[in-house]
């Protein structure tokens, strides 16, 4: 069922974000294409899609007057050697220019959210922004033990982050996420 929303622009249109399907993979590649201005991430974004190994996943497509504008993707990882947690890692969030600076990222991101803590995850990790995850709930993951799949330049350490989705978990579990097998390419672990 999509979930309406009211974006947080001067011209409030009702937003609605839902799970994407097969059917949508031209839309989530146009917004993945459109958003970062190459293949890159929709090429990963394809291969993620059908890699066995990042299932359970959830890919969600905002959409604005029926017109694809963000797109968000949280795949499957493991927490290695402590198996404890069910772990997910968000890469990537794609947001067309023109929908920018309106929320529309946010909301993907509070949707994808709900989404995992209703399925029993417990940590979501991402590699992004410093500067805009912390405001959607993220923290560094390094200071609370948990390692990327590769290694992150010192210079970047706050741009490997976690945040909780129960409580308790952070503190008893620690190591390093283990990624989908399309995803655990050290290229893609350059911020």
């Amino acid at each position: 069922m999509p979930l309406a929303l009211t974006r947080t622009s001067e011209y409030k249109t009702p937003m609605q974000i839902r799970p994407s399907s097969q059917a949508d993979l031209p839309h989530v590649l146009h917004v993945e294409r459109t958003a970062f201005g190459y293949d890159k991430e929709a090429e990963l974004v394809r291969q993620l899609l059908a890699d066995a190994t990042a299932t359970p996943l959830i890919s969600l497509l905002a959409y604005d007057n029926e017109q694809p504008v963000g797109h968000i993707l949280f795949t499957r990882a493991r927490l290695m050697p402590d198996e404890a947690a069910e772990i997910s890692l968000l890469a990537p969030l794609a947001v067309v220019p023109q929908a920018q600076r309106q929320g529309v990222g946010g909301q993907l991101i509070k949707r994808g959210l709900e989404v995992l803590t209703d399925a029993g995850v417990d940590l979501v990790f991402v590699l992004g922004h410093p500067g805009y995850y912390p405001r959607h709930g993220f923290e560094p993951a390094g200071r609370h033990g948990f390692a990327a799949p590769y290694p992150i330049p010192e210079e970047h350490a706050d741009a490997w982050m976690v945040q909780a989705l129960r409580s308790g978990v952070i503190g008893r579990v620690r190591g390093t996420v283990m990624c989908a097998d399309a995803l655990n390419r050290p290229e893609h672990w350059r911020e």
